[in-house]
């Protein structure tokens, strides 16, 4: 099969590499249709983790099941299927309370488990045209009758759509209250999509990119440019100097000042700043536990330079994570299917699986106009 392969730094193509297959009875075989390029892929694309060369990209995967082994009752060849980007048994511990993204079993040794992706197991990621899926009738999403005809949004409920729920969760985010976003790439996108969903009284997303902003300006929010004024004070002008009720974190630990340097406490000193006193703040921007290539000696221990005085004297709440991807995707299916979300609006090209790599060159490089990519194996 063909399948993107990670070579090291900047350093993807496309190779012919063996067929993912059935190992387990409990697995199935799915025929990959939609796998899109990730912002935390551009993590590993760039150097700045342990992901191995050879291994396979890719944790947002949508496609049709071919095969299924002996033990799987549920999820039948021929269905069409998301598979939520982590891995989750079903049975143990952290599975049963609901908390799949920190599944005990799938990832041995560790806490949470993923396709394709750094120090969360060796699952192979499915930028390719095949994927085998592990605990099969548990990790399957599957797809009602309009799957094909509404595929480019259901892909999206593997993870940025999910993810970008769960930041609104973590913040604490109600109806009629005001949250701050910043991160206009996909994930913050797709928090700001939930936060009107959700009813949310003012949307504010916070980038540096023209193009992103209008984009969030299109789907309903107030974009904030970074580089005009400082962030937070435009915030705190936009909402008579209280600052909004909640905020969201979906940039992570490249995060940038406003002359382009990376500084991984930028964005959430300024959420510390921007959010009014007992305010809620949901992280889900990938930070690390290490970061060999960072600059600084605290960011290369995974610390940061945070301004944990305001946030203590404000009586503000913190919650961070990946997204547990089943406690939404069901529910989030069926805002899709009913045309009450739209996630597909912030696609910006749909590629072969042979353009990935030139695709990564320009995702990476933040290039004007590539908002997310979607790959298909099958064209």
């Amino acid at each position: 099969m063909k399948a993107i392969v990670y070579g090291g730094p900047r350093d993807v193509s496309v190779k012919n590499v063996p067929d993912a297959k059935i190992q387990k009875p409990t697995d199935a075989l799915v025929r990959v249709t939609s796998t899109n390029i990730c912002g935390s892929d551009l993590h590993m694309y760039e150097g700045r983790t342990s992901f191995e060369t050879g291994r396979i990209f890719g944790h947002e995967n949508l496609g049709q099941v071919i095969e299924v082994g002996a033990g799987v009752d549920r999820i039948k060849v021929g269905d069409w299927v998301c598979l939520p980007f982590n891995i989750g048994c079903g049975f143990c511990e952290n599975c049963e309370k609901g908390l799949t993204g920190y599944c005990l079993t799938a990832n041995p040794g560790s806490a949470g488990a993923a396709y394709g992706f750094a120090d969360m197991g060796d699952h192979e990621g499915g930028q390719a045209e095949l994927l085998r899926v592990p605990y099969a009738d548990f990790n399957c999403l599957l797809l009602p009758e309009d799957a094909a005809e509404r595929e480019e949004d259901y892909v999206m409920l593997s993870d940025i759509f999910p993810t970008g729920w769960h930041a609104t969760e973590l913040a604490g985010l109600l109806p009629g209250e005001s949250v701050a976003i910043y991160g206009a790439g996909p994930v913050g996108l797709m928090a700001a999509h939930s936060a009107m969903i959700k009813g949310a009284s003012q949307v504010f997303v916070v980038d540096n990119h023209p193009d992103r902003l209008a984009l969030a300006a299109k789907m309903g929010a107030t974009p904030i440019n970074s580089l005009e004024q400082g962030a937070v004070d435009q915030i705190l002008n936009l909402t008579d100097g209280k600052g909004t009720d909640r905020g969201c974190e979906c940039v992570g630990y490249q995060c940038c000042d406003r002359h382009g340097h990376e500084a991984n406490h930028v964005t959430m000193n300024n959420l510390v700043a921007s959010t009014k006193a007992t305010g809620g703040i949901g992280v889900v921007g990938v930070f690390v536990p290490q970061d060999p290539g960072a600059k600084s000696d605290l960011a290369r221990e995974g610390k940061m330079a945070f301004d944990f005085g305001s946030f203590w004297f404000k009586g503000q709440q913190i919650r961070t994570g990946q997204a547990n991807v089943k406690a939404y995707n069901r529910r989030l299916a069926e805002l899709i299917h009913h045309g009450r979300a739209k996630p597909s609006q912030i696609i910006s090209h749909r590629l072969k699986l042979e353009e990935g790599p030139d695709a990564y060159k320009h995702f990476d490089a933040r290039d004007e106009g590539w908002t997310k990519v979607v790959l298909k194996p099958g064209a």
